[in-house]
């Protein structure tokens, strides 16, 4: 078996620990608590034939922040960046968040992702989406677990 660590990272509050409960879980709670330090889980998936264990750390806070120990970062094979779609201030570091996370760990494969979209319509959607300037590889809800299930497949898949 295959084993890879995936890391969820990005702003306060845009939906990681939503996003981690869901894709693990499968569940939803709109309680916001705080991540502080790392949640690590791991769930198994058949990608490609091949059995994948994917070690996923939700990772509190900034990327950049001094709270957050860059040794939470380093042997990730996966990063997903999440920004919260109702909120167009999380797109504002996410540039170079991204830069900075490539350079700390080269080689790693980057999905830079849209959550929270059961809080917009579709116009206020596109409006978005045409606002961020890096091209946006999954637009999700982990409120209604649109999409989560195929983001992790999606970085599997450019795992193996």
């Amino acid at each position: 078996m295959i084993s890879k660590k995936i890391i969820l990272t990005g702003s306060f509050g845009v939906g990681k620990t939503s996003i981690f409960n869901q894709f693990i879980f499968q569940k939803f709670s709109d309680k916001y608590l705080t991540t502080i330090g790392v949640k690590v889980n791991k769930k198994t998936m058949n990608v490609k034939g091949q059995e994948l264990s994917l070690l996923v750390w939700d990772i509190a806070g900034e990327v950049t922040q001094d709270k957050v120990p860059t040794s939470y970062f380093l042997g990730a094979s996966g990063i997903i960046y999440v920004m919260d779609l109702s909120r167009p201030l999380t797109f504002d570091k996410a540039e170079e968040d991204t830069k900075y996370l490539k350079n700390l760990i080269p080689g790693a494969k980057l999905k830079l992702v849209g959550n929270k979209k059961d809080l917009l319509t579709e116009s206020e959607l596109a409006e978005t989406v045409a606002n961020i300037k890096l091209p946006i590889d999954s637009i999700t809800s982990a409120k209604t677990g649109e999409n989560i299930l195929e983001l992790f497949t999606s970085l599997a898949e450019d795992l193996i």
